[in-house]
């Protein structure tokens, strides 16, 4: 049985809480059961170095835990003078997400800095931050349109992220820390709404998983996917 009798196919808990950092143009507090992770767009108006001039901007994204976000408490990275490579790697994927679906060309040379802090982590934060930075990206842009600075959104596309894995021989959607440590594969999907791949992350971990397996994993992810986009949307009203 899965923790609290869950449903091989089933989510967590999810919930949205818009604005949950009122200084930045967009924000969510993303919530995955007992997995939150506070995400916030700021606008920059100028661009990296290496974009001067070309007349596009740039959407990036860092990515931290808070010392007590585990059962035991992990040194701030900032004490150590660099990221890990853990962190590295999920700042990219993030970035790389929310880039998937935005013009950058009608962004302009300006760029849109995400944040996503882990508040408290119980599995998935991963997916957990690329769902809230879509929201937050989205008021970002949306208050941009407000303010006369961009005339139409630049984010043309919605996409949520969502892990799915085999445990106990199960394929199960959106894992939690009790399963992901114990899964004999998991995976991470971000997917656009209408079921287009941004990036898919697997790893097996004893031994090779079949197709026919992976397949029941994606297949779950493909729903866990549409579940969170709606909730998007019915977040942003």
């Amino acid at each position: 049985m899965r923790p609290e009798n869950r449903a091989a196919d089933a989510l967590r808990p999810v919930r949205f809480e818009l604005g949950a950092s009122p200084y930045a143009e967009g924000s969510c507090l993303s919530i995955f059961g007992n997995t939150r992770v506070l995400c916030t767009a700021s606008v920059d108006e100028s661009t990296p170095p290496w974009l001067r001039g070309k007349g596009r901007g740039w959407v990036t994204a860092e990515y931290a835990m808070l010392p007590r976000a585990t059962h035991q408490r992990t040194r701030r990275e900032v004490t150590a003078g660099k990221p890990s490579g853990r962190t590295q790697e999920i700042q990219r994927l993030i970035g790389r997400s929310l880039r998937a679906v935005t013009d950058l060309s009608a962004l302009g040379e300006r760029q849109i800095l995400i944040d996503c802090d882990v508040l408290q982590a119980d599995g998935g934060t991963r997916t957990a931050a690329i769902t809230g930075a879509w929201l937050a990206l989205k008021q970002a842009t949306a208050w941009l349109v407000e303010e006369d600075v961009l005339k139409s959104d630049p984010v043309f596309g919605q996409l949520a992220a969502v892990s799915a894995g085999i445990v106990d021989g199960q394929a199960r959607l959106d894992l939690e820390y009790e399963e992901d440590r114990v899964a004999e594969a998991d995976a991470n999907f971000v997917l656009t709404n209408d079921g287009g791949v941004v990036e898919i992350q697997a790893t097996a971990e004893d031994r090779p998983i079949t197709s026919e397996q992976f397949a029941d994993v994606f297949s779950l992810a493909r729903k866990g996917i549409g579940e969170l986009c709606l909730l998007q949307s019915q977040a942003l009203g």
